[in-house]
């Protein structure tokens, strides 16, 4: 007998009078938004604009979601196109399935392009956001657990899940919550992030690789836990094999970025330096233009000065030797006399 387990909801769609709202997909636009808040903070610390972020994010997140789905979808494609099944249910996305691998892939074919839009570096981008999808993932992991999906093998750990749907053959029971086993790996994951980012200072997309090394490393052993159809290969499920390989393009990375580019961009938004000189030149150019009048200013006052003392000079000199005269005038006739 189980002394505690973690309750599923009864429902995974909630209703706000005409208006359903669905778990899966409300844990998903949270997850957007901490995402891009994060990120936005991050992006300012170094350097760049507010509302760049967001703007990248227009063309990511479409991007992210639409990939996301084509890889479950292909890598699960049993679910929507064998027999007895409605291949329409493939662009229900609020039933869940959505591939992390392709809604990375395809996410960051999305922000290339925002951000070439807004002639700003890939990789340093990258690096700002790293940390906010891991939360975002860490938040969207807990849309499976409003569709009793993604849990592990049967348990009865004080921690498991209780399942009681029996739809698309589910057996009641209670099992390994791996959407909670995920999520909390990927709030370390930011966390590390982070604090490697600060200690490190990680630049040139470092930063992202080694979010995605970490998260792999995490996948990997949480994809024994799962007991959802899969498939195999060499007796690995496919997201293992996955999971393996993008871990090592992104060590291979790391370490080829390092001798390569090290250090960190010292600037990340071109737009944003040429603003902040733009207004130095200008800053500078008034104080100049100051400089000039008091100059001007000085010069006339010296100018008059010098014309005032010629003029007082003058009158002296004439003054003086119409004294001499005088005086020489009054010996010659005193001489006389």
């Amino acid at each position: 007998m189980e002394l505690a387990f973690i309750p599923s909801p009864s429902s995974g769609v909630l209703h706000l009078g005409p208006i359903p709202l669905r778990g899966y997909a409300f844990c998903i636009i949270i997850g957007v938004f901490v995402a891009v808040w994060l990120g936005n903070k991050r992006w300012i610390a170094r350097g760049g604009r507010p509302g760049t972020v967001a703007d990248i994010a227009v063309w990511a997140v479409p991007f992210g979601l639409i990939g996301g789905r084509l890889y479950h979808v292909i890598t699960d494609y049993q679910l929507y196109f064998s027999e007895g099944r409605d291949w329409v249910d493939a662009f229900k996305i609020w039933e869940g399935g959505l591939g992390i691998w392709g809604a990375i892939a395809f996410g960051a074919v999305g922000a290339w392009i925002g951000a070439r839009r807004r002639g700003v570096p890939m990789p340093a981008y990258a690096d700002a956001v790293a940390p906010g999808i891991a939360l975002a993932q860490a938040i969207g992991r807990w849309g499976n657990w409003f569709n009793q999906e993604l849990y592990g093998k049967a348990t009865d750990l004080p921690w498991a899940v209780e399942i009681t749907s029996s739809a698309d053959g589910r057996v009641p029971g209670t099992y390994h919550p791996t959407f909670l086993y995920e999520s909390l790996w990927c709030i370390g994951v930011a966390l590390l992030v982070i604090w490697a980012d600060r200690r490190f200072g990680l630049g040139h997309g470092r930063a992202f690789a080694l979010y995605v090394a970490a998260y792999c490393a995490g996948r990997f052993w949480i994809e024994y836990l799962r007991v959802d159809d899969a498939h195999h290969i060499l007796g690995l499920r496919l997201n293992n094999w996955t999971a393996l390989f993008v871990f090592l393009l992104a060590v291979v990375y790391m370490v080829l970025s390092a001798r390569m580019r090290p250090g960190r961009e010292a600037v990340v938004e071109p737009s944003a330096e040429s603003s902040d000189g733009d207004a130095g030149d200008d800053a500078k150019g008034d104080t100049d233009a100051e400089a000039e009048a008091s100059k001007d200013s000085k010069g006339s006052t010296d100018s008059e000065g010098a014309v005032g003392d010629k003029d007082a000079g003058d009158d002296g000199t004439v003054e003086g030797a119409k004294d001499v005269k005088d005086v020489k005038d009054g010996a010659d006739s005193a001489k006389k006399g």
